[in-house]
């Protein structure tokens, strides 16, 4: 017990220290331009920052946080973005550059994680180039999980246009058939590589936050409205603060953040949201070059056709990182 006296008692020292230097900062800025954010409600626990960073959110002058769902997983939720009912999400970065190519009005602002998600394979996949001829879940074309099975394949060799055999089912439909060796291989966002491992389902055959190159970019990125940054950069710089800030607390707080997401009714499993805040390596925004994920991505996607822009033209036209580069200096760990 008294232990974890000293523990709280340290962590409201270090609150009262952190709450003191972000008045002094924000005291320096002007109020954000808009106080009502809509912010893009995803189902995969990766997408914990915007969730846990509801209450900075607030604390940085928004009156009014609004988390949208979209009518479907698929394009609506890039749809959303891009016509302005959403400002800002995490999403997976590779299917936002096919999005950046179509020239939707969206810009990435900064990396947020690495290494979320997992191929799981039945005992015939064992590797990556195993893939030929195999049938993958991927949910939909053009899905994350198609994005990222296509770039994976593409790194090996393979042509994922003929090489590979795509299944389209729901997430549970697809698990099932994992389980019963009906498809040979699963692309799965947490909670699922927790839920399939717990349950003996499949094996890792690609871990992102652990092998590479997959571990050396970030596979969730933050992106807005490209209009709402142009009208109001006082608020935008507000909304990434408050996520970073929320990836810190994600990886410095584990325990205390899945709580705080199951409390709020955004997960259900409290031992998933634990699980996947402690496989996720959160702490590297600061250190990995975004515009290096964004590059990768592209050069690899190019190559098989999904996209038509060159990388640089990617880059020029649907990032912005200076934001970012102000809160590195500032947010310092």
């Amino acid at each position: 017990m008294i232990g974890r006296r000293t523990l709280l008692k340290g962590l409201a020292a270090a609150g009262v220290s952190s709450a003191a230097g972000a008045r002094r900062v924000l005291a320096a800025e002007p109020p954000p331009e808009a106080t009502t954010l809509r912010i893009g409600h995803s189902p995969s626990l990766c997408a914990a920052p915007q969730f846990v960073a509801e209450d900075l959110l607030r604390g940085e002058g928004f009156t009014s946080v609004k988390y949208v769902k979209p009518a479907d997983m698929g394009t609506a939720q890039w749809r959303d973005l891009a016509t302005g009912e959403v400002h800002f999400s995490t999403a997976f970065s590779g299917p936002l550059l096919l999005r950046i190519d179509a020239q939707d009005p969206i810009v990435l602002l900064a990396g947020i994680h690495v290494g979320c998600f997992e191929l799981l394979g039945t005992q015939r996949i064992r590797a990556v180039r195993d893939l030929k001829g195999k049938t993958v879940e991927i949910g939909a074309l053009q899905s994350t999980g198609h994005v990222f099975v296509s770039a994976m394949a593409a790194h090996v060799g393979l042509d994922p246009r003929k090489d590979i055999a795509w299944a389209k089912h729901s997430p549970e439909e697809g698990k099932r058939l994992l389980a019963e060796g009906k498809v040979d291989a699963y692309m799965a966002f947490p909670p699922d590589p927790q839920e399939l491992r717990a349950n003996g389902i499949g094996h890792v055959v690609v871990n992102s936050a652990m092998d590479k190159p997959w571990s050396q970019y970030f596979c969730c990125t933050m992106v807005a409205n490209r209009e709402f940054v142009r009208k109001h950069p006082v608020a935008t710089k507000r909304v990434l603060r408050a996520f970073l800030k929320a990836t810190d607390l994600c990886a410095s707080e584990p325990e205390r953040m899945a709580r705080l997401l199951v409390d709020k009714g955004y997960v259900s499993r409290y031992d998933y949201a634990l699980q996947t805040l402690r496989d996720v390596p959160w702490n590297r925004w600061r250190d990995y070059d975004p515009e290096d994920t964004v590059r990768f991505y592209a050069l690899r996607l190019h190559e098989i056709g999904m996209i038509k822009s060159s990388p640089q033209k990617i880059i020029a036209q649907g990032t912005d990182w200076r934001l970012l580069n102000e809160l590195k200096k500032e947010l310092k760990g």
